[in-house]
């Protein structure tokens, strides 16, 4: 039976892999629904070769390009702050890929989980802001993991059972100053934080793996994904990439995943679990890599880590506040607005600064995100 598939952020690094999963698997999905910010070029293309039902869309100029573009076509396009979520409640659809950055994703997630359909996730920002919330919705394998790291986690916990879990061990490439000085780092521009030396990704992403606050966006998405205390989740710099994460269990077995970067692996995994189907990737030939090393991050170096850890282990607001601010910084940093090193120090004056709720509700939870972007974008002025 074919599954009928939604992408957000069909035109990203995740969407562009996720299109190249379907378009190997064809007998088994069907793409109803694409969603875009602002490349609308591509998504054109996409449009043509998928032929989607529906296209959400919240750039008016996008909107009138395409219309204009498809203007014969049965394309519905839904426009409006809450197109991502109408697309997602549409009838038809099976399961979501969520591959926008942000909080745009939470709603979206929230309504997919609500429906009961699959939720194939890369979208860690849904579970940084309101992990209770959106964990408390989820049915078992509901939310299937995109990210590398946490698909690593998902398949190595085949080896075992949750309650058997000693600790993950998520692993970091370090990004491209891991081993840079650090008296240098308030000095590195854009340019240079762009250039990732593993991955292809978007801005945002790619500046977060610098800064490694993706890394620390990870803790906390494994903390609510796997139901981990904060005492069970590592972190490693492996800058090879080739294992992508590690379970170790209570007997002491640690169980990793590996294979080459390629993100079409979780993706496709996600899709089409609990089977694995044929898939055309680079083979692993551990005889020319050669080694595999291994070395402890450093969080005076890299503080974000060690917020990420905070915001893990006090859950609550502390989340969604270091997500919203961190946002505004790193566009910030992009503006030529502010140093590579205050991303993090400001992420943190207003981590210290915000009003903290244990148990927020989703109201709670929107408030806080309001609340961090107006006072970091106080604080960067």
């Amino acid at each position: 039976m074919i599954k009928n598939i939604v992408v957000l952020g069909s035109t990203g690094s995740i969407g562009k892999n996720t299109l190249e999963v379907v378009r190997n698997l064809k007998d088994e999905f069907r793409v109803v629904g694409l969603s875009a910010n602002s490349r609308w070029e591509l998504l054109s293309e996409q449009i043509d070769e998928f032929q989607p039902a529906y296209i959400a869309l919240n750039n008016g100029e996008l909107v009138k390009k395409l219309k204009n573009r498809f203007s014969n076509n049965r394309l519905e396009i839904i426009t409006g702050n809450n197109c991502l979520k109408e697309l997602v409640l549409r009838d038809e659809v099976d399961i979501v890929v969520s591959a926008v950055v942000g909080a745009v994703g939470l709603p979206a997630a929230i309504a997919t989980l609500q429906q009961g359909k699959t939720l194939a996730l890369a979208n860690k920002e849904s579970l940084v802001m309101a992990g209770h919330i959106v964990m408390s919705l989820a049915k078992k394998d509901q939310i299937l993991p995109v990210d590398s790291e946490h698909s690593a986690i998902f398949q190595a916990l085949q080896s075992g059972r949750r309650d058997e879990i000693k600790r993950v061990i998520i692993t970091a490439s370090g990004g491209p100053f891991y081993d840079y000085p650090q008296d240098k780092l308030s000095d590195v521009k854009p340019a240079q934080a762009l250039k990732h030396p593993t991955w292809q990704m978007g801005q945002k992403i790619t500046i977060d793996s610098a800064t490694l606050m993706n890394k620390a966006l990870e803790i906390i998405e494994a903390r609510w994904l796997f139901d981990l205390k904060t005492e069970q989740i590592d972190v490693v710099i492996h800058p090879q990439s080739i294992i992508h994460s590690m379970v170790e269990f209570c007997d002491g077995s640690v169980i990793a995943q590996m294979g080459m970067p390629d993100m079409k692996v979780p993706i496709q995994y996600a899709l089409t679990y609990p089977d694995r189907k044929s898939l055309s990737v680079q083979h692993l030939d551990l005889s020319k890599i050669g080694s595999l090393t291994f070395k402890k991050p450093d969080m005076k170096k890299f503080p974000a880590l060690r917020l990420g850890f905070q915001a893990a282990k006090e859950g609550g607001t502390v989340g969604v506040t270091l997500n919203a601010a961190n946002e505004v910084a790193v566009q910030a940093f992009l503006n030529g607005q502010i140093k590579f090193t205050e991303i993090s120090s400001s992420v943190e004056k207003v981590i210290n600064n915000h009003l903290f709720i244990k148990n927020p509700c989703l109201e709670d939870i929107l408030a806080a995100d309001s609340w961090a972007r107006q006072e970091i974008t106080k604080c960067l002025l």
